[in-house]
């Protein structure tokens, strides 16, 4: 698209036109909250002029889609939840400013889960998005909207975050790319706060290119976020190999996949055939394959809510009615201000969450449940690590099925939360880790093979996974 850009074949205005009646089109899916028309408008004229005098940056012409809970200057975000409604952000994430930098187009903010929990997009509280590959079915969550927007071709890249798997997932059921950086690569400012120790900003896109691309733009450090790592940013798009990994696109790798996910119950058997055909694939092209135990997976799932709930319930305690957001009518004094307006604000899993994770956090229970879990978090950390000493790769599959229909697991919150059983171990661990397609299911629907990889590896993940 870009070299058509170049050579004057297409413009920008007429890529953002088409994409804008494609969004009009497929309006019944319900991707976006907001479509960012004028603004967006306004955009590709600039950038058409750049591309004339030839100053344009990598990103022109790229339409991009943001998850609702990454601010955007002059824009309104609410994290797909009630108590935000109406919310205008006063400055733009780092993320955005980076892009719009490189001369992207921002084209509108997409539906998720709210406050980025949930695995399937029913928590949204402005509706459900619809999978576009078959609209029965869910498109995962969080960033449901985001990699919808991807796949039904409302957008070329969106920006998703990812706590426990919000990215990956999501785009293992659309049938896209979904990247979750390693944590601190990209700067977290102006990303609405679930679990600050989780969430990571990351890019949904078709192809493993695109997202090597994106990344090497929005990463890198930020004086807005303490977290986001100093090491500079390689070039991840390179194709001479010099990609942030220290070998060239011919190296062999020893790739690692954990045996216990592999034989796990409850993982679809055409997802589990799927996956080690890519691994046969790997051994064929001369890397070594091999099976690793990981005796902790069952622990995986409960550490993560314990800890991610217990940060929730301490980052959306600014949401009370008093500071900014929704106030109820119905309050007589300042404690039923709070109590009634985080009641009607909040959507019924966000206030599970809350809930669970203010028990966690309580005299009586924190060293059972949250000094305990920060310990076990450490173990797998350790155990993460000690596999990544040996192996370069960690591949289990994405997710244990394919999007499932709606309705089905929202009555189940436990079954719900296993949704995330492969995906929760790079946000716990902090390493980077991919979700790439890896063929479709005899339901027509999408598969997907994840590839973890050490902290700032990013350069090695692109590699191997543009082979799948």
């Amino acid at each position: 698209m870009q070299a058509d850009l170049q050579s004057g074949k297409i413009s920008c205005t007429s890529v953002l036109n088409k994409t804008l009646k494609t969004i009009s089109e497929k309006k019944n899916l319900n991707v976006f909250l907001e479509v960012f028309e004028a603004s967006a408008v306004e955009q590709a004229k600039k950038v058409d002029e750049k591309i004339k005098n030839k100053t344009a940056g990598k990103l022109a012409g790229v339409i991009v889609a943001l998850k609702d809970n990454i601010c955007y200057k002059g824009h309104k975000v609410s994290a797909s939840s009630k108590i935000l409604e109406g919310f205008e952000s006063l400055y733009s994430s780092t993320v955005v400013e980076r892009l719009l930098a490189q001369d992207a187009i921002i084209i509108g903010r997409t539906n998720c889960d709210e406050f980025a929990m949930g695995s399937s997009n029913e928590n949204s509280a402005f509706g459900k998005v619809l999978n576009p590959l078959n609209e029965k079915y869910v498109p995962g969550g969080s960033s449901g909207g985001a990699a919808a927007s991807v796949a039904a071709d409302l957008a070329h890249v969106a920006l998703g975050s990812d706590t426990g798997g919000s990215i990956r997932q999501p785009a293992s059921f659309c049938g896209v790319v979904g990247f979750k950086p390693t944590y601190g690569r990209v700067s977290r400012w102006g990303l609405i706060a679930y679990a600050s120790s989780f969430d990571q900003i990351g890019p949904i896109t078709k192809t493993v290119e695109d997202a090597a691309l994106v990344m090497e733009i929005i990463a890198g450090a930020d004086e807005y976020d303490s977290t986001a790592s100093q090491k500079p940013v390689p070039s991840y798009t390179n194709k001479s190999g010099n990609n942030g990994s220290t070998g060239s696109p011919t190296t062999k790798y020893k790739i690692a996949y954990l045996k216990d996910c592999i034989e796990a119950n409850g993982l679809d058997p055409e997802v589990k055939k799927a996956v080690l055909n890519k691994l046969e694939e790997f051994k064929k092209q001369g890397h070594v394959v091999e099976a690793v135990d990981f005796p902790y997976l069952d622990f995986l799932v409960p550490v993560y809510y314990v800890l991610t709930t217990a940060e929730a319930s301490s980052n959306l305690s600014r949401f009370d009615g008093v500071h900014y957001g929704y106030r109820t009518t119905k309050a007589t004094d300042l404690e039923s201000t709070y109590k009634k307006s985080r009641s009607e604000g909040f959507g019924k899993e966000v206030k599970r969450r809350i809930m669970l994770g203010t028990f966690v956090l309580s005299a009586g229970y924190y060293d059972a449940y949250y000094a305990k879990g920060q310990k076990v978090r450490k173990l797998l950390q350790q155990k993460t690590f000690d596999i990544l000493k040996q192996y370069d790769f960690i591949v289990t599959p994405s997710t244990p099925g394919t999007a499932f229909e709606f309705g089905k697991n929202s009555a189940d919150p436990i079954k719900m939360y296993l949704e995330d059983i492969f995906t929760v171990q790079a946000n716990i661990a902090g390493v980077p880790a991919i979700s790439v397609p890896c063929g479709n299911h005899t339901n027509g629907l999408p598969m997907g093979i994840q590839i973890m990889a050490n902290y700032f590896e990013e350069g090695k993940l692109f590699e191997i996974a543009s082979k799948v």
